[in-house]
């Protein structure tokens, strides 16, 4: 049991940090840093993840209760056309974040090498993602939870250092998380808004963790047992996001702090003088306001504060990447396996996801620039947020009903 808990939350956590889409969001978070406010951005992250949470609570409850994850819940309750309906919606969520861990990886690999590996490089190395995770999938659950231990023990080093650092003012980081202002927000920045709240809680996280629960013994009969189950998953849940929400702090802090009032023509004169580490087209000689993305913020982090801290930029966005293979393996069976009753092993599944995913992206690679390839994330974030009603929908619905829930159902 303690095994399987601790699996439980370094998937948690995992699950609610993908650095590709908080990090496609942060050049919304240089225009609205006003001058005595920390940007909208930073406000959205903690009531994301108080929502994620509270959601995370009912899909754990649900499977406590139920003994069955949320598809196999919907393939019970839904007619045959809706549930295939839905079924193609949550694998469209996980293709999406899929194509995400794989741009992600492909720009580490391009900044870890200094550019000597070019973009569409990147994509095929992803490709070893896949017997990296079979590889340690076909040793136990020890060895995955070790894993992902050391994934995000990375993760959490890189981002803090950046942090440690910039050094953000903390003062106006409270002011941003608790007094929310965007002076001249329009369109363009709601569109941000809405890819934070997908990037945040992705809708198929919802059915995973109402798998994830069942790997417990609990005798389902007995009320107290399932209620402190559900009080135990409810304090792990809670201390995996806010270990998450801190990383995403840690992230979206640097970005808004570093770059702020910066222009392209402050970087170029860094980067001709003091580092070769920097392509020099990323960055226009004018002087208008700066503009960073997921790529273009590492450059320019190594910029103004050194190689190192573009290196561990790049390493956490990598071990990022090499985590989300994973979940999104384990999401895709779940899904696979309830919605449909087909059961595939981890190897079809994941060879099925990766294969969709990095055909569109390698064409991009390929043929595009390295803005295209960010671009894309912009428009995957946004196509989370579409789906959460095909994850929000049913949870919501199933554990509001007492024939399914009994006495664990929501109350008004």
């Amino acid at each position: 049991m303690i095994s399987s808990a601790k699996f439980y939350l370094c998937l948690t956590v995992k699950l609610y940090f993908i650095p590709f889409n908080s990090i496609i969001s942060i050049p919304y978070s240089l225009w609205s840093f006003c001058s005595w406010l920390f940007l909208s951005l930073t406000h959205l992250i903690p009531w994301a993840t108080i929502i994620g949470l509270l959601l995370q609570r009912l899909a754990a409850r649900l499977g406590v209760v139920t003994g069955m994850h949320l598809a196999e819940v919907c393939n019970r309750q839904y007619p045959t056309v809706p549930r295939i309906i839905l079924w193609l919606m949550v694998e469209l969520a996980i293709i999406g974040s899929d194509m995400q861990e794989v741009i992600g990886c492909a720009i580490a690999f391009n900044l870890l090498s200094v550019g000597r590996i070019p973009l569409w490089g990147g994509v095929l190395i992803t490709i070893i993602d896949t017997f990296v995770f079979l590889f340690l999938d076909k040793y136990g659950l020890r060895k995955l939870e070790a894993f992902f231990g050391f994934l995000i023990t990375i993760m959490a080093v890189s981002f803090g250092y950046e942090y440690v650092v910039v050094r953000p003012d903390q003062g106006e980081l409270l002011k941003g998380m608790f007094l929310p202002y965007c002076e001249g927000c329009g369109p363009a920045q709601m569109e941000q808004a809405v890819g934070i709240v997908g990037a945040v809680i992705m809708p198929h996280n919802i059915y995973l963790h109402s798998a994830l629960v069942k790997s417990r013994s609990i005798d389902r009969g007995n009320k107290k047992e399932v209620k402190e189950a559900n009080k135990y998953y409810f304090i792990e849940s809670t201390i995996a996001l806010f270990i998450s929400f801190l990383i995403n702090v840690f992230v979206v802090a640097v970005f808004a702090e570093a770059f702020y009032e910066k222009t392209n023509i402050e970087v170029v004169g860094i980067t001709t003088n003091q580092t070769q580490h920097v392509i020099l087209y990323l960055f226009p000689l004018d002087n208008s306001r700066l503009q960073v993305d997921i790529y273009k913020g590492g450059v320019v982090l190594g910029c103004f504060f050194g190689p190192v801290a573009l290196y561990i930029w790049a390493i956490g966005i990598l071990a990022a990447g090499q985590s989300s293979t994973m979940t999104g393996t384990y999401s895709g069976q779940f899904v696979m396996e309830g919605f449909l009753n087909l059961r595939w092993s981890r190897f079809a599944r994941v060879l099925l996801t990766r294969s969709i995913a990095i055909f569109p992206t390698l064409l991009v690679a390929i043929f595009q620039d390295v803005q295209h390839l960010t671009g894309m994330n912009d428009f995957l974030n946004v196509l989370q947020s579409m789906q959460l009603p095909f994850a929000l929908i049913p949870i919501l619905t199933f554990t509001s009903l007492t024939s399914i829930m009994n006495d664990f159902a929501n109350g008004l």
